[in-house]
């Protein structure tokens, strides 16, 4: 359970944690998210991570894509691209492909929202 407060005219998610009310700036909430993300790579990498390539759905705005790359930065990253779901699936397809020469491929992101 959470509330949606205003903070000077900006959103704030207010949270109950051990019977204290908490409020976090949307950004500061994806940023726990792509904090433990990082944590989970580097567990299974046994290296520190650094460097993210972070992917946004197709229809963000520039100023989601911009607090997106805030909460990259607030996780302890540094953000080198924001890119497209869907350029990210036409990228990760190429990725174990050998072939020569020019191809058409098509890549259909049928989207999770």
């Amino acid at each position: 359970p959470f509330e949606v407060i205003s903070n000077e005219g900006k959103p704030k998610i207010q949270v109950m944690y051990k019977d204290e009310a908490k409020n976090f700036f949307p950004e500061e909430i994806s940023s726990m998210v792509l904090t433990k993300m990082k944590e989970t790579a580097e567990a299974y990498l046994g290296k520190t991570v650094t460097n993210a390539v972070i992917t946004v759905p197709a229809y963000f705005n520039d100023s989601q894509r911009q607090a997106t790359k805030d909460s990259g930065t607030i996780s302890g990253l540094n953000v080198l691209r924001i890119i497209n779901e869907p350029t990210a699936a036409a990228i990760a397809y190429g990725l174990d492909k050998k072939a020569v020469g020019e191809r058409n491929v098509l890549i259909f992101d049928l989207g999770g929202g």
